[in-house]
């Protein structure tokens, strides 16, 4: 995310487990004595949206940007054993 500033990004997670990654790149200041013939990073809002897994703990995420790169971690919930279904059948 080279350009992008950690003020330009917003991380939001969406009841549904949709994680929402949004932004924008804005235009760097021009100094007069700059010489360059051509600009090859694009500017202006993003968008990137991520569905998670079921067994995420949405509370637990965290993201950091560092360097121009946004690490997102998402842990998993610790499985719950009580929680297991077992069910006996019968042998005829």
């Amino acid at each position: 995310m080279a350009g992008v500033g950690k003020d330009n990004v917003k991380v939001q997670v969406e009841d549904s487990n949709i994680l929402q990654i949004s932004g924008e790149r804005v235009l760097e200041k021009e100094d007069k004595n700059d010489k360059w013939h051509r600009i090859e990073r694009r500017r202006g809002s993003f968008v990137r949206r991520f569905r998670l897994p079921d067994n995420v703990n949405l509370n637990e995420i965290t993201c950091k940007l560092e360097n121009g790169v946004l690490t997102v971690q998402v842990p998993k919930k610790e499985p719950d054993q009580t929680a297991k279904n077992v069910r006996s059948i019968d042998v005829a």
